[in-house]
This record gives C-alpha cells, structure tokens and sequence, in this order.
C-alpha cells in the first residue's frame, strides 16, 4: 500500500510540473527523468527488501544506488536558499492582503501574487527533494538491517566441531587436492610454448626485476642505518626522531624488494589462477610480517628507554617473538579465507583448517598477557609520575586478552568457528593497532620536543596528551572494521554526523562548527595580538596610568572575544533567531540559580569602565589591605604585604566599602606617635619632633609636618608627626626612618622615653611569712 502512495505521490507532482508548462516548470525534462529513474528504483529496492532473498552482494550494491540518490536529494533539499529568503522578505515587505473586502491597487496584487507564484515554485522541487530523500533513507536503513541481521545469524551459527577425527582425512585431502591443483596449473604453464615465448621476451626486465628486489631484501637494512646516520647530522638531539625515520626505511626498502619480486614472478607467466590469486595476497602478508616485525623493534627500543613500558631484555625477546608469531598467525587465517573463496570446500573442512590458526593464537595471547615489567628500581612517587591511567588500561588489556585468548579456541572447539575467528584474530589487531598509537605518538611527542627545545620534558606536555586523544579518536574507524564494522556502516554514520543535529531549530553540522571554530580561534588570535601591541606599544605613549592601561586592554580584550563570537556564529550560518525561546528559558535560569555570578560580572565591567579602583591601587576591603594585581569580570586580585593572594568578588568591591589609599596620586600621610616623660620641656619635645619631620626625604614641605600634643596620658606625654609623604606605599618605611632619628634625638637631648611602671601592693602580707 505504501509503494502505491509513493507512485501515486510521484505521478501527481510530474503531473503538476506538466501542467505548469515548459517555460515555468520547477524541474527540467532531465530532471523529470531523473525523478522517474528514481522511483523505478525505489519500488525495485521496496521488492527486493520484502523478497529478502537477494545476496549481501547485490544489496550492497542496491545500496550504494540509493544513497547515490539520497545524496542527490540532500543536496536539492536546501538549494535556492538564498533566493527564497529574499522572495519571502520581498512578499513580507508588501504586508498583509487586506481581509475587510476592500480591494487592493492592482500593481500591488499583481505583484503579490507575482512572488507568491516564484515562492511556490522554488519550494515545490525542495518538497519533492524532502520526500525523496526520506524515502531514501528508509530504504538504507532496511538494507543495513538485513545485511545485519544476516551477519548476526552468520556469527552464531554453529557448524561441525573439528575435534571430530571423521573431519580431518577430507580435511588433509582438500588441502593436498588444492596443493597438486596449484603445483598442477604452473607446471602446464612452464610446459606452455606461449608462456616460454613470453619468459624469453621479458627476460631482460624480469632479471632487472629480480636483482632490484633482491638488492632491497639484502642490502635495504644496511642503507636505512646510513640514511639514519646521515639524517643525525642535522641534529644531534633528534635521535629518536631519526630513529623512527630509519626504522621505517627498514619496513620500506624490503617491502619494495617483495612487491618488485612478485610482479617478476607474474611477468613470468606461469602462475594459474589459484597461483595468481595467491600472489595478489602476498604484498599485504609481507606488509603484516614487517609491519609487525617493526612494532616488535620498537618495543624493544622502548624498554631500553624505559618509555610506556618496563621489561627485561629476555621478555622483550620473547614479547617480539611472540609478535612476530602472531604475525604468521594473522597470514595463516588469511591463507584459509583464501582458501575457501577457491575451492569448494565442506563447512567440516572449512573448520578443521581454521582450527589450528584459532588454537594457537589464543595460546599466544594467554602467553603475551603472562609478561610483566620487572623492577626497574623507580621509587614509588616515579611509578606515580609515569601514570595510574597507564597502568589501568594496560590491566584491563591483559584481562581482555585473558578473555578473548581462552574464549576464541573454546567457541572453534564446540563449532562456532565464524565466532571464534571474530573474536581472537580482531583481539591481535587491536592489540597491534594500540602498540603502534603509542608508539607514533612517542614519535610525535618526541619531534614536538625537538622543534621547540623542550626535549624529554615533550613527553609530560598538555600536547603530548592532545596528540593521544587524537590518534584515539582516528583509530575508532579502523577498530570498528577490525570487529566487524562495513565500511558502508561507517560511510552511513559520517553521513548522518555531516547531516548534523538540531538544538532548539539550530542545525549544527561538523562543517558549520568546524567553521565556527576556525573563526573565533583566528579573531582570538587577532584580539590577543592587538592587546599585546596596545599593552607593549601604544598605550606606554599615551600617558595613561598603570591602572588606566590595564583597563583599556582588559575591555579590549572582552569586545574582541564578543566580536569573534559573533562573527563566527554569522560566517557559520547558525540561524539563532529560532533560539529565542531557549534564550528566554536561559535567562530565568540565569536570574535564579546564576545570579551571583552575573552580579560578579557586571560589576567587573562597572570596575573596568568607572575605574574606582585600577590595577597597582592599595585598597582596604573587608579588612584585606593589599595591593591589586588583577581585575577580571568575575573577581579581582589583590596581593597582601604577605605576599599572599587573595580573591575578592567583584561585587564585594562595588557594594561594600572599600579603602583606596593611592586612588588618583600616591601622596599620603603618616602618623608617627611618641611619648616622653612628665617634666620634659615640651616645647622643646615639638621643635625637636618638627625639626625630624622636615629632614625626611618623603616628607612634602607642602603642606608642612604638623606636630600634635595629643594629651597627658598615664605615663607620659603623648605627641604625635602628622607628615604628608609623597609616596604613601612607604609609609612603614617612613615611620621606621623617624623612629630612628627620634630615638637618636631624644638620646643626645637626655629626654627620657618613659615605660610603664607598676606598683604592686599585697594584701595580708603575713601569710607569706614562714610558720
């Protein structure tokens, strides 16, 4: 019933665009047929889905048919953007027909419903789009479900047990029948006068051929240690960046001598099909045993550095051998998938030659989980700086690889052969995969350390854990095909991630984040250069003050950020119009649970713009005195004489009472307090005091030093230095310097300075006498 709606939805809009006419028809006669196309497939994939007897080969490519089309009809869905906003501003500007029966100017109707046609017909080719697309992706998403569901079935299924002896003599039989086939067909070949013809007319290039591959296999090691110790010379503390180079030569070199060699081999001409076929595979298994053989090596290299891991030299021996065995593990599974796509061999058949390559590399992921790190003589704060993170995910690596080494054999043992090989040759790869994130991340952390001087330090750098996070999150695609991801399934997710997804009416795409990004990063980067070259350059020329300088690269900095934002947000192309009902929401939430810190930053912009108090003011706040370092929108930071910091909300400083002892100038007064004793002349007392107030260096002669006679107190004459200083940040000093020459004064003038004296008179003295 729905492939009838489908078609008969499809026959009306051609009809539609039929009627309208050639010259006003939204879409072309090839698009037209193009819709046709379309929905000849669309009801050829809806039969093929209800059918479910097609093959996962012909899906696949019924498949990739419809999302040819769905990309297509994503593409049309939002074309003529630009031209309908404008129309739709154009019909908006005319205002609203009249509704109260009165007639509208005939040049305005005429007009209105010139727009309204345009409008109509650049939205119908979008609606169309819209539904096909839909239609599209349904369809995608029916085919991935059977693809699925098949190879779900397919995993579980269970077959013969190849524990069972009746197996193995038809077993041992296909295998020799596949041998004698494979040596039957190259000796027909080299009997063949055709194929002797062709041996003797590229005889020249094939020797050619042969000799340059094996001058790579013999002599290619030797040449990457000479490129490496060529290469040194440009740096001696690029060791191990060299290092890394050179061992990749030694992959290279050889792998280039294997792949000369095999196309000597099928320029002979004497392969068969099976030979053929057998040849095509053996670049890819020499890639797997170098590729593995190098991870090894590196390994190796990395337990001498005492990098990531901590091993002895004989575990790191038997860690390579075991690698390298796993290797020929991964070739010999390889071998037996090709194995069984040239013959036609018997599910029993097809699980006694898988059962030994499943057998032996769970053993030897059982035998890589038993090797540890010694003891390398660090102390226990060293095991801590080299990371319980690591040490965490190499545990849970090793029950992993507990699990899956005794589970793989286990599930080929009772005939669930498709399980087991999806679980211990997946758990190799992923192992390997690991082993060399790790280590390529050494060689970047480690070329980054290079080019910037920081050297072995790289390795505990914010960039060191940046590069990690990246190649972790790169490595998700190729685990998820390691486990048995198509790469179809990961085409589909990419599609539906650059689809992008909606936030309040806003879509938000990879593509306009990325943008985003860029955009607020360069005019970031633009506002920190132009507050470096008003901080450093121009405002040192205006005469402003400390405080005054600090304000204005403050506020600059804060519009630039703003600016940057929204510049970004409108090169994006977020349409933020429809997040006005989320803006509204945040707000309440603002003016509830925030409040505090939106007061905060208020009076910060209040701070940075009426300037009360600037950076480098002595304040007094909250009985905090000290100096202010550093204002920013949410608190401002002082600096005590006890060199300790301290926060202030920015609130505190434009509520609440504040001490500003350098606001404006630094002139400030001192008051410095002294007794004498009864009797002392004090008219003497006074021009003696005057006389050590106007001597001081920080003592301004306007207004002149007072001397104050405070009173009679209860030891002594009470007189006081009222001074005006001009710098009042040394004011302790000051008040020191005086003290000094007041004593050194009172000293030669024999006035005494008196101190408290007590009489003490007891009460019943008797009873202190002796008995």
């Amino acid at each position: 019933m729905a492939r009838w709606l489908h078609h008969l939805l499809g026959l009306a809009l051609v009809l539609v665009l039929g009627l309208a006419g050639a010259a006003s028809a939204q879409l072309s006669d090839t698009q037209s047929e193009y819709y046709k196309r379309w929905l000849s497939t669309a009801e050829r994939a809806e039969k093929v889905i209800a059918a479910q007897r097609a093959s996962n080969v012909a899906l696949e490519k019924l498949r990739s048919e419809l999302n040819t089309y769905r990309e297509n009809f994503n593409k049309a869905r939002t074309a003529n953007s630009e031209r309908l906003t404008t129309l739709e501003a154009q019909l908006k500007a005319l205002g609203p027909a009249p509704d109260d029966g009165s007639e509208e100017p005939e040049e305005l109707a005429q007009l209105r419903a010139h727009l309204e046609n345009q409008i109509n017909k650049l939205k119908l080719p979008r609606i169309i789009s819209e539904e096909a697309f839909s239609r599209a992706n349904g369809l995608i998403g029916e085919i991935d479900s059977i693809i699925r569901a098949r190879q779900r079935k397919e995993l579980l299924a269970r077959g013969p047990s190849p524990l069972n002896p009746a197996y193995w003599l038809p077993a041992w039989e296909a295998v020799s029948e596949a041998a004698r086939s494979l040596v039957n067909e190259t000796e027909a070949n080299l009997r063949s006068a055709v194929v002797r013809e062709r041996m003797s007319n590229d005889a020249p290039a094939i020797l050619t051929l042969v000799v340059l591959a094996l001058v790579l296999l013999i002599f290619g090691r030797r040449w990457s240690e000479k490129a490496g110790d060529y290469l040194r010379r440009f740096g001696g503390s690029g060791r191990g960046v060299w290092s890394f180079i050179v061992s990749l030569f030694r992959i290279i070199f050889p792998w280039v001598g294997v792949v000369l060699l095999i196309q000597a081999v099928t320029m002979t001409g004497v392969l068969g099909l099976r030979g053929t076929l057998l040849m095509q595979e053996v670049p890819y298994w020499a890639a797997i045993i170098l590729f593995y053989d190098w991870i090894g090596r590196q390994v190796y290299l990395m337990s001498e550095t005492g990098e990531a891991i901590a091993l002895s030299g004989g575990k790191v021996a038997e860690l390579r051998l075991y690698v390298d065995l796993l290797a020929v593990m991964l070739i010999l599974h390889e071998l037996v998938l090709l194995f069984g796509r040239i013959e036609n061999i018997s599910d029993a058949t097809r699980a006694v030659v898988s059962f030994p390559a499943i057998l032996i590399t769970g053993l030897l992921l059982l035998r890589v989980r038993q090797i540890r790190g010694g003891d390398t003589g660090e102390t226990d704060d060293q095991a801590a700086v080299r990371g319980r993170a690591f040490a965490q995910i190499v545990e849970l690596l090793r029950r992993l690889m507990f699990l899956l080494g005794a589970a793989g054999p286990v599930l080929a043992a009772m005939g669930y052969t498709n399980a087991a090989e999806a679980v211990v040759f997946p758990a190799v790869k992923t192992l390997i995969l690991i082993a060399a994130l790790v280590i390529f991340q050494r060689f970047v952390t480690s070329l980054y350390g290079w080019l910037t001087g920081q050297q072995d330090r790289a390795g505990d750098s914010l960039f060191s854990v940046l590069v990690g996070f990246v190649l972790a999150i790169l490595s998700l695609p190729v685990l998820a095909l390691y486990w048995g991801a198509r790469e179809t399934d990961l085409i589909e997710a990419w599609s539906r991630i650059m689809l992008g997804f909606d936030i309040g009416g806003v879509t938000i795409s990879p593509s306009n984040f990325l943008t985003f990004v860029a955009v607020f990063v360069i005019g970031y980067m633009l506002t920190r250069l132009l507050q470096s070259t008003l901080r450093g350059s121009l405002l040192p020329k205006t005469g402003l003050d400390a405080g005054g300088q600090a304000a204005v690269v403050a506020g600059t900095g804060y519009v630039g950020i703003f600016v940057a934002a929204l510049v970004a947000i409108v090169v994006a192309g977020f349409d933020l119009s429809s997040l006005a009902i989320v803006a509204g929401a945040l707000s309440v939430g603002i003016g509830f649970g925030l409040q505090t810190i939106v007061s905060n930053f208020v009076s910060g912009i209040i701070l940075l713009i009426e300037r009360p108090i600037s950076q480098g003011d002595w304040i007094d706040v909250n009985g905090m005195t000290g100096y202010v370092r550093d204002i920013s929108v949410r608190s401002t930071r002082i600096e005590t004489f006890d060199r300790t910091d301290v926060i202030i909300p920015n609130s505190d400083l434009i509520s609440g009472v504040v001490t500003n002892y350098t606001r404006g100038n630094t002139i400030g007064r001192v008051i410095v307090p002294v007794g004498v004793a009864y009797g002392t002349d004090t008219a003497k007392v006074e021009k003696i005091l005057r006389e050590v107030a106007n001597q001081h260096p920080m003592v301004l002669a306007h207004p002149a030093p007072n001397i104050y006679f405070a009173g009679f107190g209860a030891d002594s004459l009470d007189f006081e230095i009222r001074a005006i200083i001009r710098d009042v940040n040394w004011v302790v000093s000051v008040k020191s310097d005086m003290n000094h020459e007041i004593n050194r004064r009172f000293a030669e003038e024999g006035i005494e300075i008196p101190f408290a004296q007590r009489d003490v008179w007891l009460r019943n003295p008797e009873t202190l006498r002796n008995p």
